[in-house]
């Protein structure tokens, strides 16, 4: 899978090439990772996260002693106790995984911070970029962070319309 990536990478790059446009690569990882308010905003996402973690582990404990409890009086309750507890156990079970996805669910807490907190730095990041291809000339930027993708390309290059034109969409 790699090999054919890297083949179509090179395919790319060489046809580019012949009608002579210009290329840049970049590693946003290794830009991110050297920015001092990049760094701060991920030390603040892991702390939340690590709270949010301990407040869930806790619950747990609390979950897990209750079935504990509940398996060594099983046998001396009432079967209208029983369905009490079991009611209970179901409960605490569902507000536990309620507030995992909550947290750390799609389009969680944690996503939400994410975007509060880093995106903004990401952003400069991306207007740099942005600026830089214009001042240099770049027809097209390459990450390599993250495997080859194409976070900024010359608006005059961009052929999307054409394609849709010849889907028949309008």
């Amino acid at each position: 899978m790699k090999k054919i990536l890297l083949l179509a990478a090179c395919a790319f790059i060489m046809a580019g090439a012949a009608h002579a446009q210009r290329y840049a690569v970049i590693d946003t990882k290794y830009i991110l990772d050297r920015m001092p308010e990049y760094k701060n905003a991920q030390r603040n996402l892991d702390d939340i996260a690590a709270g949010w973690q301990k407040e869930i582990d806790k619950q747990q404990a609390e979950l897990d002693k209750m079935y504990k409890d509940f398996d060594a009086e099983q046998v001396m309750l009432s079967d209208e106790l029983r369905k009490k507890r079991e009611d209970q156990l179901f409960v605490k079970e569902k507000a536990l995984r309620d507030l995992q996805r909550q947290r750390f669910g799609y389009e969680g807490d944690l996503f939400k911070k994410r975007q509060e907190l880093i995106k903004p730095v990401q952003d400069k990041v991306y207007n740099a970029v942005q600026k830089l291809a214009v001042q240099r000339g770049y027809d097209f930027i390459l990450d390599k962070s993250e495997g080859i993708t194409v976070i900024f390309a010359d608006p005059k290059l961009e052929k999307s319309d054409d394609v849709l034109k010849e889907l028949g969409v309008k």
